[in-house]
């Protein structure tokens, strides 16, 4: 059953708090667009100086825009460009403190001044990335990575099996 309550205590206690909300809020939901726009709302609204959080979903050719909470974002991005898409082809978390320093960075926000991306693998099938934005150089640290992460693999673990 998805309770949201204000988060509490140190930083993991609250991504521990986030991460069990989600899983509520997702509960019994197989369908990926449903799953993708209440977490993006979810945390969007539970986490502070963010100005954009979302999905980018692989078509099998490049990742495109899935449901957010934010301004209106880029609808395409290339695999291996950006930080979005380099977390894809790297499969790894991109944690970037000053997205202006980011070789090939895609401004679609100008007010973005940090970003954290999480690829979604299921398996080995790039599903896509989830994508936090914020208004605040160096916004996020180890604790949201690890915290972000956790939610992302929610997210996954909420999909059919492939």
């Amino acid at each position: 059953m998805f309770q949201t309550g204000t988060l509490e205590g140190s930083k993991p206690e609250q991504y521990a708090q986030l991460l069990e909300q989600a899983r509520g809020l997702m509960h019994g939901e197989r369908d990926r667009t449903a799953n993708a726009a209440n977490l993006s709302s979810l945390v969007f609204h539970a986490l502070p100086d963010l100005n954009w959080v979302g999905f980018y979903f692989f078509d099998g050719t490049e990742l495109v825009v899935g449901p957010f909470q934010g301004h209106p974002a880029c609808v395409r991005i290339a695999i291996g460009r950006g930080v979005c898409g380099t977390a894809a082809a790297t499969r790894e978390t991109q944690r970037v403190p000053d997205v202006d320093a980011f070789p090939g960075h895609i401004p679609c926000d100008s007010a973005s001044r940090s970003e954290l991306v999480v690829p979604l693998f299921q398996g080995e099938r790039l599903v896509g990335v989830f994508d936090l934005d914020s208004p605040r150089l160096d916004r996020f640290d180890e604790d949201d990575q690890r915290g972000l992460e956790a939610i992302a693999q929610a997210f996954i673990d909420s999909l059919p099996a492939a």
